[in-house]
């Protein structure tokens, strides 16, 4: 099979964070989405994390944790409480691996 053959355009996919502790604050699973599949250069910035600067760090994690039509939810000066942050960057990386 060539490798062209199974290229595909990303589509959007959510992500449930469903932790009992979420749970239990929440009393809900929350959910984000982001693409299935990521850009190269997403891809290198993530394998160069350790290197970049803080601001690089969040300028990727904003691009990753989205609304259900594409949009990043870490814009205007809005953020996620720490807990939350690491739970959803944590799901993302995971998706990534697979």
């Amino acid at each position: 099979m060539k490798l062209s053959q199974i290229t595909a355009k990303p589509q959007l996919i959510e992500v449930v964070i469903d932790d009992e502790d979420t749970i239990s604050e929440f009393g809900e699973s929350l959910s984000f989405y982001t693409w299935d599949r990521q850009p190269m250069d997403v891809f290198l910035k993530l394998a160069n994390i350790e290197q970049d600067a803080d601001n690089n760090v969040i300028a990727i994690v904003k691009t990753l944790i989205l609304d259900e039509n594409g949009k990043e939810i870490l814009a205007d000066n809005r953020t996620l409480p720490a807990k939350l942050l690491m739970k959803s960057i944590a799901k993302v990386t995971e998706l990534l691996g697979k």
